[in-house]
């Protein structure tokens, strides 16, 4: 998988794929990543990305030029599957959408910054948006590596168990049930008897009826 992200500030990202599960995809060369400086396509001396809207109002607002400028680039050597834009009022991410996405082969990413974009950017630039949740984050950096976080773990090969991101929360509708490791008996806090009993098919129940329980708990 290819991600090409669109930022102000690159070094907000660029240790976000330094570390853990994201440096292991790209050092086995299932994940390319690109940090593209939306400042290095603006036609202006002072390399000014943003201007005041029309109409007044508070904020500053990512101008359509520079970001159509980096997107023509960007595109004349990649077709990709999809031009997100990370917005506060874009569709959820979920398990189910992020599975979605780690079936792509190359996705761009533009992070959101100011009071927003361009409405025409929306508009006609990019394919999707999405939201990491309703809240108001200053930049969309944070949003963009999460949503690569969640779809590259995805990508078989990448973790050392694939089992492991089956097993996840939501991806069967239900939260993942507890998991504990050793010591058994800790301070007096013990593990459930049945994960010590040896029995699968007990152990699997268990944990099924906890997935239900954990999963009712977050619905009310």
């Amino acid at each position: 998988m290819k991600i090409d992200i669109i930022t102000l500030f690159p070094n907000m990202l660029k240790g976000f794929f330094d570390e853990s599960i994201l440096k292991r995809a790209i050092s086995k060369g299932l994940l390319e990543v690109n940090l593209h400086n939306l400042r290095d396509y603006s036609l202006d001396k002072h390399k000014r990305v943003d201007d005041y809207a029309f109409g007044g109002g508070a904020g500053m607002v990512i101008q359509i030029e520079p970001v159509d400028n980096c997107l023509t680039e960007l595109k004349k050597k990649t077709n990709y599957d999809e031009i997100i834009y990370t917005a506060p009022d874009g569709e959820m991410l979920t398990q189910d959408l992020a599975n979605e996405l780690s079936l792509k082969e190359n996705i761009c990413i533009l992070c959101g910054h100011y009071k927003g974009v361009d409405e025409r950017i929306r508009q006609h630039l990019i394919t999707r948006e999405i939201s990491i949740g309703e809240y108001v984050l200053s930049g969309g950096e944070l949003a963009a590596g999460v949503i690569a976080d969640s779809v590259v773990r995805l990508i078989p090969g990448v973790l050392n168990d694939e089992q492991s991101a089956l097993s996840d929360s939501f991806q069967d509708g239900l939260i993942a049930p507890p998991v504990y490791t050793r010591p058994a008996d800790y301070k007096g806090w013990k593990v459930p008897d049945v994960l010590l009993s040896g029995h699968e098919a007990n152990i699997e129940q268990w944990r099924y009826n906890q997935s239900l329980e954990r999963t009712e708990k977050r619905k009310r």
